[in-house]
């Protein structure tokens, strides 16, 4: 199999402000490829260490959660609606039949900034005031267990509303719920809903501490540990946005390389591969990943990698900014994947997961001209790169099967 043009990932990652470093390594050869990075507002990641870390603005965020190798860290932007996320003393809660000390454990920070929440009663840890939404809420909460094993998160007031339980045990939950497994016995639990058809679109958020999976009555006695809250508008949980006093905006991650052709990609062949993961967002199309024409107005001539309005990945060949060859639901959103596509001016092979994969269409690809990578669209999701490569040479349908196993 032939060498790689380009290299990034893989458990080697270089950054710096405004820049993220792919290379090629040929002969032992190391030379750099950067990557331009735009993002005017600060972030979060966990780091090679567990720990919740903060990147500057520009600043590439390289996120080591459940994932020894580390991955770039690409979101949409979201705003953490609750003004104060890490302070349950607070005037943004009601507090019924509970205590909260304050500083009592070691937070996700690694600091002594997670609280202690215990149960009098059959009370209920609730946010003070209501939220509004346009589309979908999601509502999430680090805990880390006490002595009990359950907990319930609920949404109230909407015209859909829910509540929801967790099994801190069996690291499971209800159906609509998520729990993400953080070191140091951490957990982060959300709640999304599409509230999109709704008549009424506002309400607020409660949290349980109760004796049985999916209950609201809290038991008296029960406690655990509780840090950084987060409101947001969306399907599903982005990275940790810390707020004290006002809402805080996340902008959205930009990555961009510009003028590879001849060094990375060749103008008449080449293979691209990435080894990827997302979460699952349904809603409108998001052309997110775009190799291209360097400097054109969309993607007049190239490959565009979509995550569609379903639950998969398509790849289009992209001519004169129409749509020819399609690879519809090469693989599954909301999991790893491995797609890789190969390409002459006259041939076209995909393959996702080890698999070959067929595509629809005409393939017209003796327009095909890639000269820059970039991520794009008004509403981008959220992606994980793990590895990718570029070659200058169209690898054979056995070769991709076997880089994307």
């Amino acid at each position: 199999m032939a060498d790689p043009k380009l290299k990034l990932g893989n458990d080697i990652w270089a950054t710096k402000q405004k820049s993220l470093l792919a290379y090629n390594d040929e002969g032992g050869n190391f030379k750099s490829l950067p990557f331009q990075v735009d993002r005017i507002s600060g972030g979060t990641y966990v780091g090679r260490n567990g720990l919740i870390q903060s990147a500057a603005s520009n600043e590439p965020r390289i996120d080591f959660l459940n994932n020894t190798k580390g991955h770039l860290l690409l979101e949409p932007s979201r705003t953490n609606k609750m003004p104060s996320s890490e302070d349950f003393n607070g005037a943004d809660w009601n507090r019924a039949s509970l205590t909260i000390n304050s500083d009592d454990a070691i937070s996700p920070y690694g600091t002594s900034t997670a609280d202690k929440i215990t149960f009098t009663g059959n009370g209920s840890l609730r946010t003070w005031n209501t939220f509004t939404f346009t589309d979908a809420y999601t509502y999430s909460i680090f805990v880390k267990k006490g002595n009990s094993r359950y907990v319930t998160l609920r949404s109230f007031a909407f015209t859909t509303s829910a509540a929801i339980g967790f099994d801190l045990d069996t690291v499971t939950s209800e159906t609509g719920g998520v729990i993400e497994q953080y070191p140091n016995d951490w957990f982060r639990l959300s709640i999304s809903k599409d509230i999109s058809s709704d008549a009424d679109k506002n309400g607020y958020f409660y949290f349980y501490l109760p004796n049985n999976l999916g209950s609201t009555t809290s038991v008296s006695g029960n406690y655990a540990y509780i840090f950084g809250n987060q409101i947001e508008e969306g399907s599903y949980a982005t990275s940790y946005i810390p707020t004290s006093g006002s809402a805080v905006t996340r902008v959205v991650d930009g990555i961009e390389q510009s003028g590879f052709q001849g060094k990375v990609m060749n103008a008449t062949q080449g293979t691209i591969f990435i080894h990827f993961n997302n979460p699952i967002e349904d809603g409108d199309n998001n052309d997110f990943h775009m190799f291209r024409s360097e400097g054109a107005s969309g993607i007049e001539n190239g490959f565009l990698f979509r995550l569609n309005t379903g639950t998969g990945v398509d790849i289009l060949e992209r001519v004169l900014n129409a749509t020819g060859a399609q690879f519809s639901n090469i693989v599954v959103k909301g999991q790893e994947n491995k797609i890789a596509i190969s390409f002459t001016s006259s041939t076209l092979l995909g393959s996702g997961n080890g698999v070959t994969k067929s595509y629809a269409g005409t393939y017209l690809g003796t327009k095909i001209n890639i000269d820059e990578f970039q991520n794009s669209g008004a509403t981008l999701q959220g992606f994980d790169i793990i590895d990718m490569k570029f070659y200058d040479t169209a690898l054979t349908q056995e070769e991709i099967n076997a880089l994307t196993s």
